[in-house]
C-alpha cells in the first residue's frame, strides 16, 4: 500500500501539462529501471535479488531485516518474499537465520558475497541516479549521490 491515501479526491482535472509532467517522471523512471535490470543482469542478478540485496545494506538500525521487513519493502507477498530469500541463499548471498528474540521469525543476513555484489552494483547506479537528481531535484539528497 501506498503512505498517501488513495482516496483522496482530485480537487481539479488534470491539465496537458500534468499528463506532460506525469508522461515525463514515468519516462524517466522507466530509464532508470530499465538502466538498473541492465547493471543487475551483468552482475549475475534479477532486478528483486538486488533489491532484497540492497534492502538488508540499507536497513536502519541493524545489518539484518526479517523476512516480512523485506516483504513490505519489495511491496511484494510474504510467500514470495521466502522464495526470492531461497535463491539469494542458494546463490550463497545471504543466510537466514532463528530469530534472536522471536525463533518463530527468520533473520535474514547479508553474506560477504551478497554485500560485495550490492556495493558493486550500488556503485554502477551513481551516474543514473545523478541524472535523475538533476532531472527532479529530490530534496534531501546529498551531492555525494
Amino acid at each position: 500500500m501506498s503512505e498517501h491515501d488513495s482516496s483522496e479526491a482530485v480537487s481539479s482535472p488534470l491539465t496537458k501539462q500534468d499528463f506532460e509532467r506525469l508522461s515525463h517522471f514515468r519516462h524517466q523512471l522507466r530509464c532508470f529501471l530499465r538502466v538498473s535490470e541492465d547493471i543487475c543482469q551483468q552482475h549475475g542478478l534479477t532486478s528483486l535479488q538486488y533489491q532484497l540485496l540492497l534492502h538488508l545494506k540499507g536497513f536502519t538500525g541493524r545489518e539484518w531485516a526479517t523476512v516480512g521487513e523485506l516483504a513490505e519493502r519489495l511491496q511484494a507477498k510474504h510467500h514470495g518474499t521466502v522464495m526470492l530469500v531461497d535463491r539469494c541463499e542458494q546463490l550463497g548471498l545471504v543466510q537466514r537465520s532463528p530469530g534472536r528474540n522471536d525463533r518463530r521469525r527468520s533473520e535474514v543476513h547479508l553474506l560477504p558475497k551478497g554485500a560485495l555484489i550490492v556495493e558493486q552494483v550500488a556503485s554502477e547506479h551513481q551516474p543514473e541516479l545523478r541524472h535523475l537528481q538533476e532531472e527532479f531535484q529530490l530534496p534531501g539528497w546529498s551531492e555525494s549521490v
